[in-house]
């Protein structure tokens, strides 16, 4: 553990501290402001995080024709057989109260005569996705926010990048090492304003730090998504599970001057049909289902599709809609291909794989409570058991705001702990990066091989290859960590580095094919499905 000069602040103290300010973060902290003192600690801006680019909607069970056995058994069939039922059960009976929650305050859900506009989206077996219109992320996000930033007892804190934990094993080495012994006592965060490393002390800690789609080259996440909860919280100790599960989102926007922009799941369940550049519909040689299968296998048959004709993309085909359906149900979506030249009402639109979605992560409880003693880890961060081998669309925002519920319940019933003080960060031994090209070519060299040896479809080979290429980059980049001041581009770097560590050893680790993790050494399913969990 590094430490800081005399410059810095002393531990600034909160009764929770929050990293992350999507709709996990944000939900967790409006529950807790009644009763705590809380901080969101975001690493840039309050909106630059995945919850406000989902489009599709949150799912739930409101129409009197659908159940939540229903809504159970279209997850777990989704989930490949690896689904916690209970984690399963506990979200979709909770997802209306959320959904409620929300419309309290003030998110304006889509509506027709005078009810919540349910749509349709792949996996699903009723239309139960509420949404706002085709941004229901950022209707969400927005709504938050605003709510967040006049609520007393919330101190944000924005453009601060989390370094790591602090636990108490970490303080003292040669202590009680029991199990549940060690504790999450605070953590250090980088101002990237002054570059100082500032030290946040509290008796609970929420991780709601997204997902790691960046470890990719292409992706539907935002740049922040690197995981940073996730390391954080292996390095302190933790177990993480089923990480080798990715989703990709079978339609991301294929154009030069779109950066990772999604087209909404909503289109196929809407009747958006898949085509190859000839025209010619692929779709029902592949699922019986066809545009409506599960995300994992819309994406492989793209991904088939595209290798075996040589193609750089395939198409997605909504234009016999009337313009006005689309302008009402699609209207980002249609104003942003009109922008790139691309009339959906009369043409197809271009589309391609990309990584979406972290199943696994740090494992958690119903509570959302991680290994370490208050600790927490909600939404993509975790692995609730909710998604098991590939997540059912719309599930995850939903998830979000049930555990951040579940997880500020507990808070809110343990007594207030006093404050304590935690060591200052110190990198008096270390001097500022005179090779900063170390971190882009790295970053760079990374992404480019994650999706190239394990990505979509996987061999031993692959896998080896890349298992290979991190441990040569994790020795750089220690060398590099230990030597030289922090930096957001070198804590992102180091997050996905041990990130795709994960990935690759739980790909290893699977001797099957199961949802979202296909091996052509091992295409069979095997009778009984059991998770992936690694232990540090």
């Amino acid at each position: 553990m590094n430490a800081k000069n005399v410059n810095t602040p002393s531990t600034l103290h909160f009764d929770v501290l929050i990293v992350g300010s999507g709709l996990a973060g944000l939900n967790a902290a409006l529950l807790l402001a009644p009763t705590r003192r809380v901080a969101v600690i975001t690493k840039r801006a309050m909106k630059e995080g995945s919850s406000g680019l989902a489009q599709g909607g949150i799912a739930a069970v409101w129409d009197k024709n659908d159940s939540f056995q229903a809504h159970v058994d279209d997850t777990l069939v989704a989930g490949a057989g690896l689904c916690d039922v209970a984690a399963t059960r506990f979200v979709v009976e909770q997802a209306p109260q959320a959904i409620a929650w929300l419309q309290t305050m003030g998110v304006p859900f889509s509506e027709e005569n005078g009810r919540l506009h349910l749509t349709r989206e792949g996996g699903h077996s009723a239309r139960r996705i509420a949404h706002v219109t085709d941004a229901t992320g950022a209707a969400v996000q927005d709504t938050l926010i605003e709510r967040v930033r006049r609520t007393p007892n919330i101190t944000l804190f924005e453009n601060h990048t989390l370094v790591d934990l602090i636990t108490s094993a970490k303080l003292d080495p040669l202590g009680n090492r029991q199990a549940g012994a060690n504790q999450c006592l605070g953590l250090y965060a980088l101002d990237d304003v002054t570059d100082e490393v500032i030290t946040f002390e509290a008796q609970h800690t929420i991780l709601a730090t997204g997902g790691a789609g960046k470890v990719y080259l292409y992706t539907t996440n935002p740049d922040t998504a690197t995981g940073d909860g996730i390391a954080a919280a292996w390095r302190a100790g933790c177990r993480v599970q089923n990480m080798e599960f990715i989703q990709f989102h079978p339609t991301c926007l294929y154009h030069p001057h779109a950066k990772s922009f999604l087209i909404s799941e909503a289109v196929r369940g809407e009747g958006g049909r898949l085509l190859l550049p000839d025209g010619t519909r692929f779709m029902p040689q592949h699922d019986a289902r066809a545009e409506l299968a599960p995300r994992d296998i819309v994406a492989r048959a793209i991904d088939f599709e595209m290798k075996k004709g040589g193609f750089d993309c395939v198409y997605l085909d909504i234009s016999h809609q009337p313009l006005a359906f689309l302008k009402e149900h699609f209207p980002n979506i249609y104003a942003r291909c009109l922008e790139l030249g691309i009339d959906i009402s009369k043409q197809p639109i271009p589309v391609v794989p990309a990584a979406h979605y972290t199943c696994g992560g740090v494992l958690a409880d119903l509570d959302g409570r991680a290994d370490l003693g208050g600790l927490y880890a909600i939404g993509e961060t975790a692995c609730s058991g909710l998604h098991g081998a590939n997540r059912l669309a719309s599930n995850s925002l939903v998830e979000c705001m049930v555990f951040a519920r579940a997880a500020t319940q507990v808070i809110d019933q343990t007594p207030v702990a006093k404050p304590r003080e935690l060591p200052a960060w110190d990198d008096s031994r270390v001097s500022d990066a005179d090779e900063a090209v170390v971190i882009s070519h790295n970053w760079d060299e990374l992404r480019r091989f994650m999706w190239d040896y394990v990505g979509i479809v996987r061999t031993n080979k692959r896998l080896e290859r890349a298992a290979h290429r991190i441990a040569l980059l994790q020795g750089e980049i220690h060398e590099f960590y230990a030597a030289f001041h922090v930096t957001r581009d070198l804590l992102e770097l180091r997050n996905l580095v041990q990130v795709a560590d994960l990935i690759v050893r739980s790909a290893q680790s699977r001797h099957e094919s199961r949802g979202l993790h296909f091996s052509r050494d091992y295409p069979q399913t095997d009778a009984v499905a059991q998770p992936t969990t690694l232990v540090p």
